[in-house]
């Protein structure tokens, strides 16, 4: 049985208000995500960008 490529979670912080919003699961390594959400703070499409939460 062939294992799938290796995945982590992180979340996407929005660039506006600095909240996370959303988690999610990327490929391992990934260094760029850049993607527009809504944030629910300003009821609006922000860009949301990766965070690895510590």
């Amino acid at each position: 049985m062939a294992k799938g490529p290796a995945r982590e979670w992180l979340w996407l912080k929005c660039s506006e208000t600095g909240d996370l919003n959303y988690r999610t699961q990327v490929k391992a390594g990934t260094k760029k995500l850049n993607l527009l959400k809504y944030c629910p703070r300003l009821r609006k499409r922000t860009l949301h960008k990766i965070s690895r939460k510590k």
